[in-house]
């Protein structure tokens, strides 16, 4: 019986530190873009970074280009059913940390304030602009008045 309380303990360990990385592209050239606290980033062709999954938070976003209003809002996240089987069978408490990822591919349009995502590389982009109410939320995140 202790053995298996060990392999459940570890498996839940993973299960909540998981991560997912995700690409990064932009429609104009020159694009500055942060993620949450993280420091901004240059987006120049197709930049991969990885994110922590999670169940109840939030990825906020900046997207700046010189000469262009910046673009607020939350990135669309990808629900993950497979971490919700294993955390039923295995370690429920890790629902908590680890229903929604980042989706495998972002492409942000600051000029149409759009956010474009799909889940595989042969897919169509699906197209999300952001509501008023998520843009002021990123921006108060931010410390934008």
């Amino acid at each position: 019986m202790k053995t298996v309380s060990k392999i459940l303990l570890i498996f839940s360990f993973f299960l909540a530190g998981c991560t997912t990385t995700t690409t990064f592209e932009t429609v104009q050239s020159d694009v500055s873009l942060r993620i949450n606290e993280k420091a901004s980033f240059d987006v120049s062709g197709n930049t991969s970074r990885t994110y922590a999954t999670t169940s109840f938070g939030q990825f906020k976003f900046k997207a700046e280009k010189e000469g262009m209003e910046p673009m607020y809002g939350i990135m669309p996240l990808k629900f993950n059913g497979g971490y919700l089987t294993a955390d039923i069978l295995f370690f429920a408490p890790a629902m908590f940390y680890n229903l929604r990822e980042v989706f495998p591919y972002y492409q942000f349009d600051v000029e149409k304030k759009e956010v474009r995502y799909k889940k595989r590389e042969s897919d169509g982009w699906m197209i999300y602009k952001p509501k008023p109410e998520e843009v002021e939320h990123a921006k108060a995140y931010f410390g934008v008045q």
